[in-house]
């Protein structure tokens, strides 16, 4: 018996929605590197710095004095 290979032709995308998949991709990358600018970034720079020193007094004047 002889053995029969069909092999059928491709299917084309005949339609224009090929952009979306563009489109979707760009708009990943563009969340993607807001979120990176946003969370680490800062996180990054954080790293390197001491921290934030903030000297305060031991006791501070609150007597209000009222003009007549």
């Amino acid at each position: 018996m002889a053995t029969t290979i069909i092999n059928p032709a491709p299917a084309t995308n005949t339609s224009n929605d090929s952009w979306i998949g563009f489109l979707m991709g760009v708009i990943v990358l563009v969340v993607l590197a807001a979120l990176f600018f946003v969370y680490a970034v800062p996180f990054i720079k954080g790293l390197s710095s001491k921290g934030i020193q903030v000297n305060l007094p031991k006791t501070v004047n609150v007597s209000v004095q009222q003009s007549k």
